[in-house]
């Protein structure tokens, strides 16, 4: 079936704002996600902090006014240039900070947390990147649509990440419909970024700020999708639920307490490693 979670609010002084959806005790109902934050950053807002249990994903939309420079305790540093990827599986624990390349000028972006599966969250952690003109692109009458995750139609993404999951960056022309299928126990959800969207019937548009949510068990394989009257922006996100639990303690989020309680004195002992504030 198809039901809606509200999005939440967020803001951080006058450098960060943001839509926010979360998951809940079992990442539901957007399992395998257990967040997603639609931001808009102009300055350096969150000092380096730890992860463990999952992975933090950015992806620049191309609108974006200028790049991050997103650095690690693993060594990496680099630039997610607008309309990039870059993959954090943090598993058994790392200290990352994002922040603008340009301060003054504001980053459109998607922060998202992905579940890993429980065998996976003691793995090491490590980082995946995708650069802008690698993300593959299908093009059809009145849609193009950015695969920078999992697949559609004949597009695959480079990216082989530790959950499979997919993730769609879908602009529609005024009037234009699309289906997007889904596999078997495949869930999925649909968030506004700009335009008005039809999501199987129903309107959705940011300011509205309601996510729809197909679960695994509907019958209907697909979801069909139509522009507003000025168009629409739509990112598509897509699954199969791991079904564990995830137990919260801040930036860390593990399937078990023992795990957690291990992940949280790790990093008190300095295991994660280390970074400076920028």
């Amino acid at each position: 079936m198809t039901s809606t979670v509200q999005l939440q609010r967020m803001s951080h002084g006058e450098q960060f704002r943001a839509f926010t959806l979360r998951g809940g005790t079992f990442a539901e109902p957007i399992d395998p996600f257990l967040a997603v934050d639609h931001a808009w950053i102009s300055g350096p807002t969150f000092p380096p902090h730890p992860h463990a249990g999952f992975s933090a994903v950015s992806y620049l939309f191309d609108d974006s006014e200028t790049a991050i420079d997103n650095e690690d305790s693993l060594g990496n540093r680099n630039l997610i240039q607008p309309g990039g990827l870059h993959w954090t599986a943090a598993g058994s624990g790392v200290v990352h900070e994002e922040v603008p390349a340009e301060v003054g000028r504001t980053v459109h972006m998607l922060q998202i947390f992905i579940n890993l599966p429980q065998a996976k969250q003691g793995n090491a952690p490590f980082a995946l990147s995708l650069a802008p003109e690698d993300v593959p692109v299908v093009r059809v009458p009145g849609a193009v649509v950015r695969v920078p995750l999992g697949s559609f139609a004949d597009a695959n993404s480079p990216l082989t990440p530790p959950t499979n999951v997919r993730m769609l960056d879908i602009s529609l022309e005024a009037g234009t419909e699309l289906s997007i299928p889904l596999s078997d126990r495949e869930s999925a959800f649909v968030m506004p970024i700009s335009g008005e969207i039809r999501v199987d019937g129903l309107v959705f548009d940011l300011e509205q700020a309601t996510v729809p949510v197909i679960a695994p068990d509907r019958a209907q394989r697909h979801i069909a999708l139509q522009a507003g009257p000025d168009g629409a922006r739509v990112v598509v996100f897509s699954g199969v639920p791991l079904h564990q639990s995830v137990y919260w303690k801040g930036p860390f989020a593990l399937a078990s307490m023992d795990a957690l309680a291990h992940a949280v004195a790790s990093y008190q002992k300095g295991l994660f490693g280390k970074l400076q504030p920028r």
